[in-house]
């Protein structure tokens, strides 16, 4: 079956990336988010089975996707339980964007159009776009759903014939194939923890994109990946450190910024 799906245009620059998780490592799509203003992918840290990033409230911010295989990819984004593209309460089987091989590029935002967005902003949770349309129950959760693309089926040549001595029993051996079902994935529950901010619906901003025709390989996505976030200050309160800590008695490569004048003799 044939799904409409977007396909970004043309690839946007990588920024630098922070520290990796090794759960992400190994994942057909890795996801980072990008701080818009400076450029640097947030750092990732890692608490009670998921993945946390700090976000500042009125800072834009992006999401990155990259395809680490060979082939075409489809992701479906979801932020705050919302449909990136459509704008509906997010379901895996959604339109999303189609990844070419090793192809890496950042979402910025809501997206209204071929042409343009509505940038992804941190902001307070009433202002979310999902609080303001009335669906606040997965504000602070970005996810992603990932599907391989379906590709046609080729069947084997029969053998030439063989001539056999008359007395050698006929009959041939069955074959089965069998076929693995990629498992489905579900999003974790985002408890009863009070959140503290959401996404805005920001500026309009251009940004074109085409669109494409994928055929899914399954009807499950053979990968969901989630980043929760929320600010820097409910983070440390539940125990998660988002500044770097320094050993000031041990040695280091890179101690200051620039190179000084050497004493005078």
């Amino acid at each position: 079956m044939s799904f409409k799906t977007l396909l970004v245009s043309m690839a946007l620059a990588c920024a630098a990336s922070g520290p990796a998780l090794a759960a992400d490592a190994d994942a057909l799509v890795q996801m980072a988010v990008i701080d818009r203003d400076s450029g640097r992918s947030l750092p990732q840290y890692s608490h009670r089975g998921d993945r946390w990033v700090a976000g500042r409230p009125g800072s834009r911010y992006g999401v990155r996707l990259t395809n680490t295989s060979s082939e075409r990819v489809l992701a479906v984004l979801s932020v705050d339980g919302v449909n990136a593209v459509s704008g509906q309460t997010a379901s895996a089987a959604q339109a999303g964007y189609v990844l070419g091989p090793w192809e890496s590029v950042e979402i910025a935002g809501w997206r209204k159009s071929l042409d343009d967005i509505a940038q992804f902003v941190f902001t307070d949770l009433a202002d979310s776009y999902a609080a303001r349309t009335g669906r606040p129950r997965n504000v602070g959760v970005i996810g992603i759903a990932v599907f391989q693309e379906s590709r046609p089926r080729r069947y084997p040549l029969p053998a030439p014939p063989i001539a056999r001595d008359r007395d050698e029993a006929d009959g041939y051996g069955d074959h089965q194939a069998k076929s693995a079902n990629a498992p489905a994935m579900e999003a974790s529950d985002a408890g009863s923890r009070r959140q503290g901010i959401g996404t805005g619906h920001g500026q309009r901003e251009w940004s074109p994109v085409g669109q494409t025709h994928f055929a899914r390989a399954t009807r499950n996505p053979v990968q969901v990946s989630e980043l929760r976030y929320d600010e820097p200050s409910r983070l440390h309160a539940m125990g998660i450190t988002t500044y770097p800590r320094h050993r000031r008695d041990v040695p280091r490569a890179f101690p200051d910024g620039f190179v000084a004048d050497p004493p005078y003799r």
